[in-house]
């Protein structure tokens, strides 16, 4: 995973472009948290296993949390939950693998 996918919780733009400074100051605000050890964990369009698969986060990755939802209940190693994490545009994980240390909420909701 590149810097530029772990501050701005998306892959760097293909055609080379640099994220703006505005985006840049705000993903550098947010906390980092820790994907389940061991754990590679597939990012989804939509707050449900329903959604379609949008990339991987491979093993080892942390992300940094923009907004959180409600969504399809999901048990991982975290605990079982309903909470997603959203990581970037259309990107969402369930909190499930998420090494937040709470039971709930620890970013605002996505509006």
């Amino acid at each position: 995973m590149t810097n530029e996918e772990i501050l701005d919780g998306a892959a760097a733009p293909e055609d080379g472009a640099i994220a703006t400074e505005g985006a840049a100051l705000r993903a550098a605000d947010l906390a980092s948290y820790a994907i389940a050890p061991g754990y590679q964990v597939n990012v989804r369009s939509g707050p449900s296993t329903r959604n379609p698969v949008v990339r991987t986060l491979p093993k080892g990755s942390r992300v940094q949390i923009r907004c959180q939802t409600r969504g399809e209940n999901v048990s991982g190693p975290c605990g079982t939950t309903n909470i997603w994490d959203n990581i970037g545009p259309g990107q969402y994980i369930s909190d499930s693998y998420v090494k937040t240390g709470s039971g709930g909420f620890v970013a605002d909701s996505c509006s």
